[in-house]
């Protein structure tokens, strides 16, 4: 008679300790297996938050090196007894187009949105004035020329690429918005506003004048126009309808500056992999002019909240198989001790003590297979449950810190839709916490099965180790 079978008669003929053994480890692998698809979802979902939040990195001029070139020169000047001597004028540092697609070109770019800013006058039309009635208007020829422009003109490669469009404080409402196509051109987007007051429509051209010495008149040919949302902050250049939207290379026409990128913003395609590119993309640009911000913060929050879901769960998993290496181990030396006479007796009859163990092991299996087969059919209900508590108390946590750790609030800071602008102002954070996607998995039922067996082995390793130690005649003896 092999193990094997002598491991199925013993089962049935002790119906009521088998039970009482699945009943045991079905408990323990339904906290395990909770464990395990908790922390595998709260995975997926802290990779999915943070991607759907996104990443970005933005290339402009190094401010803190202007800085210091401003206090050397303004200290060179203060230096001079020359009164007439004027301090260097200081060039706002840019890149080149070349450089910005060489860039571009690097793993990891979703895309990238060139941005240049010009100011022109209004000329065939006039500008909107910021005053209380809103259709005023002035610039212009008959409103007066101003120097410094009364109409920006917002050079970029998408506008739907734009901060203002992503983020709805702007909207086209007729027409359409700019597109690589329309590089090299000088087809505009203008403000609904401005439209509306000059009788302007899709398809007509308006002209402007640069803010040059020997100012040049360009036409524009108006292809979409747009909502702003926005207010105005009292500067009439500024008010957001006498914002247009063309094509970066129509900026840098007005401006005279050819193959120039004064800010470009690219969106990262897997937020993880940021810090890699910034990395490679500095060996592009000369970092004592030009810096490579990155907006991680986005990412870092949305990642956060289900990562501590995930670690919290990974704690259950060990503590529950622990907890359940020690219970079962101390089950079968209970049980193994009850059979002392029963071991004595087969390895008097000259059976080996391995496969003894062997026999404990196939039995402990069985009933694992048995407890398996219910905790997959009863699982996904159990690890939902305790999923959307973990999630509620995660965001619970997170609401009280952002409101000064306080629950009711206590730093006057309320949680709502918006976290911030996210990149390329999208809204982001983990105000809405990603919900857990709790369902059985092949990956999960392959690490429950691994954990199981582990606890099996580990269980019935104390008993094999007093079942080695045994002497068949001193057992019989004692009996």
């Amino acid at each position: 008679m092999n193990f094997v079978k002598r491991a199925g008669i013993t089962l049935w003929a002790r119906k009521g300790r088998s039970l009482l053994l699945v009943l045991t480890l079905t408990v323990i692998l339904v906290f395990v297996m909770a464990g395990l698809i908790i922390q595998n979802a709260a995975l997926t979902a802290a990779n999915n938050a943070a991607n759907a939040v996104g990443s970005t990195v933005s290339l402009s001029a190094n401010r803190e090196k202007i800085f210091e070139q401003m206090k050397a020169s303004q200290s060179s000047a203060s230096s001079t007894s020359n009164s007439e001597t004027k301090p260097t004028a200081i060039t706002k540092p840019t890149a080149t187009v070349k450089q910005v697609k060489k860039i571009a070109a690097l793993p990891n770019i979703s895309s990238y949105n060139i941005t240049n800013n010009a100011a022109v006058n209004a000329n065939s039309f006039k500008a909107v004035t910021t005053t209380s009635t809103s259709n005023a208007m002035g610039g212009g020829p008959m409103g007066g020329e101003s120097n410094s422009g009364d109409i920006q003109v917002n050079g970029v490669s998408l506008t739907s690429a734009t901060s203002s469009f992503v983020d709805g404080s702007a909207k086209i409402t007729s027409g359409r918005g700019i597109k690589a196509s329309d590089h090299g051109t000088t087809n505009v987007v203008i403000e609904s506003e401005l439209a509306s007051a000059n009788k302007v429509k899709i398809g007509q051209t308006i002209t402007v004048k640069t803010t040059a010495d020997d100012a040049k008149t360009v036409k524009l040919t108006v292809v979409g126009i747009y909502k702003a949302k926005t207010a105005t902050d009292g500067f009439q250049r500024n008010n957001p309808s006498n914002t247009i939207y063309g094509s970066y290379t129509l900026a840098n026409t007005i401006n005279g500056t050819e193959n120039v990128a004064s800010n470009v913003t690219f969106t990262m395609a897997e937020p993880a992999k940021t810090s890699a590119f910034v990395k490679a993309a500095k060996k592009y640009i000369d970092t004592d002019k030009l810096t490579l911000t990155s907006d991680a913060s986005q990412y870092k929050t949305a990642a956060a909240n289900m990562k501590n879901v995930a670690a919290f769960a990974s704690k259950i998993v060990w503590m529950v198989s622990i907890a359940g290496i020690l219970i079962l181990g101390l089950i079968i030396i209970l049980i193994t001790r009850e059979r002392r006479r029963e071991i004595g007796i087969l390895v008097a009859l000259g059976e080996s003590k391995p496969k003894v163990v062997a026999q404990l092991f196939t039995e402990l299996l069985a009933i694992l297979i048995v407890a398996l087969g219910i905790v997959t059919a009863a699982g996904n209900g159990v690890s939902g449950v305790i999923g959307k508590q973990l999630v509620q108390q995660q965001t619970k946590q997170q609401i009280q810190s952002a409101n000064g750790g306080l629950p009711g609030g206590g730093a006057g800071q309320k949680l709502s839709g918006n976290m911030g602008d996210g990149p390329m102002g999208t809204r982001g954070g983990m105000a809405k916490t990603a919900e857990l996607q709790t369902a059985m998995t092949p990956v999960a039922m392959a690490e429950l099965g691994g954990v199981a067996f582990l606890i099996a082995v580990l269980s019935v390793s104390g008993a094999a180790f007093s079942i080695l130690r045994m002497r068949p005649k001193q057992i019989l003896q004692a009996d």
